[in-house]
């Protein structure tokens, strides 16, 4: 079965995490600090924090907001859970704003409808690595008094108008998370300029420790004594992902090259099926490819099609409100209402084979949606 996401991973990722387990040295340490200062260089950011999971980046950039409990956050309900949650971990309320029925993205134009008296920040998702219309939306925050924190799991390497995804928000949060472009098994990141920001992440991350025991233990006597500043909590990486993620680092533009590839090969080979409408790319924008997301009909007969075939598809996403957790929370959002039943993602990572790529096209265009023929 050719799945639709697998890791592009080597002997350098292997002979990166034996060096960091014969260092004796494997938690929070000077790897993830080397990780975090060419993350930050890499995006152009002034920091950059390491976190366990985008979850975690998530849950942080949104607490040292210290916004009043029961404030609003708009954001897409068109992604994973997490983004939702941040709102929830924090006892504020996810307000989910429709999207693009082209790129599934934040529709900036839907923002001043949702907007309350209890708004204080907005949340987009980059969604499959195509970023947001930003510039409409900081407009927006700026007008009307609002942080903008953006959420970058499916984005890493992604750019907006000559700028990269990273730079464009109070404090973006990624995502290392097995299946995505830059993949350490698990972890995060949250990217910023701003310096309170930052060091109030970092003691978060680490149970609101004042000082790492890393930073500890690079005095020339390990300094024992350290005071717990505030309520945080275990959400700091480790230094064995943290090698792998330098390695994948170096590799990004190359693995999303081939992302990009995939994409061009799919779109000219679909872009005579009148059934299906294949992803958009926005003038001023370089996408990450994270995944192949079209529009058709007959979804599930089309993933139980490609199974047939040896092939994974699979769906991103149900809408967040379609979740029994949020079912509680109004949501108008009809484009999103319409759109989600018919998306289907298809395989993409940058060590799918040409032949491979032949083979799932071939299975695309040998489908008949409800007896209609490519």
């Amino acid at each position: 079965m050719i799945p639709l996401f697998k890791p592009s991973m080597g002997e350098d990722e292997v002979n990166a995490v034996r060096e960091v387990i014969e260092s004796g040295w494997i938690g929070l340490g000077p790897k993830t600090e080397e990780f975090e200062r060419l993350f930050a260089e890499y995006v152009g950011s002034k920091y950059a924090v390491g976190t366990n999971s985008a979850t975690a980046a998530l849950h942080l950039a949104v607490k040292v907001l210290g916004l009043p409990r029961g404030s609003d956050i708009l954001t897409s309900p068109m992604t994973f859970i997490s983004t939702a949650m941040a709102a929830s971990y924090n006892d504020l309320n996810p307000v989910f704003v429709d999207i693009e029925p082209d790129t599934l993205n934040m529709d900036a134009n839907d923002l001043k409808q949702k907007i309350t008296k209890k708004t204080r920040a907005v949340l987009p998702v980059h969604f499959g690595g195509h970023p947001c219309d930003m510039d409409a939306i900081r407009d927006f925050a700026s007008d009307n008094n609002l942080v903008v924190l953006d959420d970058c799991a499916h984005a890493t390497g992604s750019q907006y108008k000559g700028r990269m995804v990273g730079t464009l928000a109070a404090m973006s949060c990624f995502s290392f998370h097995a299946v995505k472009n830059l993949a350490t098994a698990d972890g995060g990141m949250i990217t910023t300029a701003n310096k309170d920001y930052y060091e109030h992440v970092k003691r978060l991350r680490w149970v609101g420790i004042d000082k790492s025991t890393y930073a500890r233990a690079k005095s020339s006597a390990y300094k024992w004594d350290y005071d717990v500043v505030e309520l945080g909590y275990k959400y700091h990486p480790n230094d064995i992902l943290s090698a792998i993620g330098i390695v994948q680092l170096r590799k990004i533009e190359k693995t999303n090259a081939r992302r990009r590839e995939i994409f061009r090969m799919y779109n000219e080979a679909f872009s005579s099926i009148g059934w299906m409408e294949t992803p958009v790319h926005r003038e001023g924008i370089v996408s990450a490819c994270h995944n192949y997301v079209a529009k058709v009909p007959d979804r599930e007969a089309l993933i139980a099609h490609l199974n047939n075939s040896g092939i994974s598809g699979g769906v991103h996403y149900k809408p967040a409100y379609l979740h029994p957790i949020y079912r509680d929370v109004r949501a108008d959002c009809p484009v999103t209402d319409s759109v989600w039943k018919r998306l289907i993602t298809l395989p993409v990572f940058p060590d799918l084979a040409d032949e491979q790529v032949s083979l799932i096209i071939k299975a695309v265009r040998g489908f008949s949606p409800k007896g209609r023929t490519s």
